[in-house]
């Protein structure tokens, strides 16, 4: 199936266009520049071609539950959301300019970095699940990072309420990171799941490969994958530098079983922190929410398919005019002390030295009269 080009980028207000990022299966993110406050961001957008409301759907969950989640140090920022000028739905986010995409592909990651890494995933995703929320599709090609080189995780548009685990959703995968009962559709995702997924992702950072990828050519097809991870027998990873304490972790984090992981990705993380301790290393933080937390605002709609957001549908640039300056609310600026209310024609007020020189004179003249009545002057 040949891959989509990339749709034509918005004019967006406030916004302009630098170059295309990338390009995924039902969305396009490019690279803009804000104008207030100058800085760089990454835009996601719908092409104009796409009104399956399932994908419309996905769009705004991953706009939500980005509102959530991304006051969270590991989880990608969202800065607003809207629709264009042409009707397409577009999220703004922050810039991250790394990925991890082909970076463990292409060279051998340090097991100190790796550990740090999977410590502040675990984190991000013990947050999303207090909140009720899971992600679904945890992968290295989902972890960014920012230009002050923090990993953060990206791409909520699959996930889902773990409030929902009955109820029949779009199952989405990516096959060589996915848990066996979500290989067999089992389930479309689960906190166990979820453990598995980012088990997987770490191993992958490590190894330089999905765990059940083979280095033969025609060995890596969809099904293939799907048959050896039904049968999850984990492999260690050949590299010395790699623990035997950590293998553990990781075996245990992809075991066959769900209920025989870890039982939180916080399990998870408290794991791989004391392998860390182990190495001589200092523990990562864990960036979890207090007991008390809540999400802010109203729960996640993952049935909304509703195309939400300001419409901009022309950009109008206006000038400020000298008539314009007396009519209040109708220039683009105006004098601190001006009334807000003011109107074009209202009675002018007396300029504050004028009325300062009437009072003067007023008192000089009161003065003139009261010496002249002492003196016998009148």
């Amino acid at each position: 199936m040949p891959q989509r080009l990339p749709s034509t980028p918005p004019i967006l207000p406030g916004l302009t266009y630098i170059r295309p990022l990338g390009s995924g299966g039902f969305a396009d993110v490019f690279l803009y520049e804000q104008d207030m406050p100058r800085r760089d961001v990454a835009v996601k957008v719908l092409p104009a071609d796409i009104r399956d409301p399932d994908l419309r759907r996905m769009f705004n969950v991953e706009a939500d539950v980005l509102a959530h989640l991304s006051a969270h140090p590991a989880i990608v920022t969202v800065y607003q959301a809207g629709i264009s000028a042409d009707g397409r739905p577009y999220i703004v986010m922050e810039y991250c300019p790394g990925a991890l995409a082909q970076r463990y592909r292409i060279e051998r990651m340090p097991v100190e970095e790796v550990l740090a890494i999977g410590v502040r995933m675990s984190g991000a995703l013990e947050s999303a699940h207090r909140a009720g929320l899971i992600h679904r599709d945890i992968k290295p090609s989902n972890i960014l990072t920012t230009t002050f080189g923090s990993p953060v995780l990206a791409d909520f548009g699959i996930s889902s309420s773990l409030l929902r685990a009955g109820r029949d959703q779009v199952l989405a995968m990516s096959i060589p990171w996915s848990a066996p009962e979500v290989v067999t559709e089992e389930t479309s995702g689960t906190v166990a799941s979820e453990v598995w997924g980012l088990g997987a992702t770490v191993y992958s950072l490590l190894a330089g490969h999905s765990p059940f990828e083979r280095r033969e050519r025609g060995q890596n097809s969809r099904e293939l994958l799907r048959r050896r991870i039904t049968r999850a027998s984990y492999t260690d990873i050949p590299r010395s530098d790699v623990p035997d304490s950590l293998q553990r972790v990781l075996a245990t984090a992809m075991n066959r079983i769900p209920a025989r992981r870890y039982p939180s990705a916080l399990a998870f993380a408290d794991a791989l922190r004391d392998v860390q301790r182990e190495l001589g290393l200092s523990p990562t933080p864990v960036d979890v929410p207090e007991s008390g937390w809540a999400p802010s605002s109203r729960e996640v709609d993952f049935d909304d398919s509703v195309l939400r957001g300001p419409v901009r549908s022309r950009l109008e640039r206006t000038t400020a005019r000298k008539s314009d300056r007396t009519a209040g609310l109708t220039g683009l600026a105006r004098d601190e002390d001006e009334p807000i209310d003011g109107a074009a024609g209202a009675p002018r007020r007396l300029a504050p030295w004028l009325v300062g020189a009437g009072a003067a004179v007023a008192v000089a003249a009161a003065a003139v009269i009261a010496t002249l009545l002492l003196t016998g002057g009148l």
